[in-house]
């Protein structure tokens, strides 16, 4: 029973970073933006999750150079993203698992 729980979690964690990648950051790659360090920008500013999800929740609810953490010549390189038609509780879950994914504390070593 243990073995079939694990395998399940593990079967959910794959799908939920590969809608992840489907949805977010093969547009990333594409456009070759790299999110590790927008992530890295996100945290020097924002420093925890929660604020974190907020700041990016609310960037891609209404794009603009103004809610973006990006500075103004990143847009004359990179186009600003168009709104996504996305439901709010599936973002939300895409918004955590991607800072699971660049998430520096896993990376640290004690």
């Amino acid at each position: 029973m243990r073995y079939i729980t694990v395998f399940i979690l593990i079967n959910i964690n794959l799908f939920a970073t590969d809608v992840l990648m489907q949805k977010c950051i093969q547009c990333h790659i594409n456009q070759k933006i790299p999110s590790d360090m927008i992530y890295r920008k996100y945290l020097l500013r924002y420093s925890t999750s929660q604020n974190i999800s907020q700041a990016i929740y609310n960037y891609i609810k209404a794009p603009s150079p103004k809610t973006s953490i990006m500075p103004k010549p990143f847009f004359d390189k990179f186009p600003l993203k168009p709104q996504l038609a996305i439901d709010d509780k599936e973002l939300k879950e895409l918004i955590d698992l991607y800072i699971k994914k660049y998430d520096l504390k896993k990376r640290l070593k004690l």
